[in-house]
């Protein structure tokens, strides 16, 4: 963690991708998340900081429950900076284009998440926004092989 409760992780783990804000059992419409990945000790300076810690079971017997925390991506008064990096070139992801993510095959992810804090009715606590992400996806044979011809945006040639 570094200064003002900013977390910053390089080579996040993230998973339960909902970038698009898709309805299902665990999300209502519109809710663009995920969740990333901590290890335990973080997660326990973040609970005591009144972070919203969760934890998914454990896989196998005897292994210990992994802790997570689940980032909000909101696209309002502080949007999120979102980088995709792919065949050695950036593309910045808006609030239109970010749902791409869902379904990418991803190599690497470093983000920052920005603190939060909350109070209803004399319960609070600290929710987790997306601030900055930058993430590197797989790029597979083919793009590798192609990648520096031209894009031509015309009709077709024939």
């Amino acid at each position: 963690m570094s200064e003002k409760g900013i977390i910053s992780i390089e080579n996040a783990k993230i998973c339960f991708r909902n970038f698009a804000g898709k309805e299902s059992k665990f999300n209502s419409a519109g809710r663009r998340n995920f969740c990333v990945l901590i290890d335990h000790n973080t997660a326990e300076e973040l609970k005591d900081d009144g972070w919203n810690v969760k934890y998914l079971r454990p896989r196998e017997d005897g292994d210990d429950p992994q802790p997570y925390l689940q980032v909000s991506v909101a696209f309002g008064d502080y949007p999120p900076k979102i980088i995709l990096i792919a065949g050695g070139k950036k593309t910045e992801l808006n609030e239109e284009t970010v749902s791409s993510l869902d379904y990418a095959e991803i190599e690497t992810v470093d983000l920052i998440i920005r603190p939060y804090t909350w109070e209803v009715n004399g319960k609070g606590g600290i929710k987790a926004y997306l601030k900055t992400m930058y993430v590197t996806i797989v790029e597979d044979e083919f793009e590798k092989k192609y990648k520096n011809l031209e894009s031509e945006d015309s009709e077709l040639p024939f």
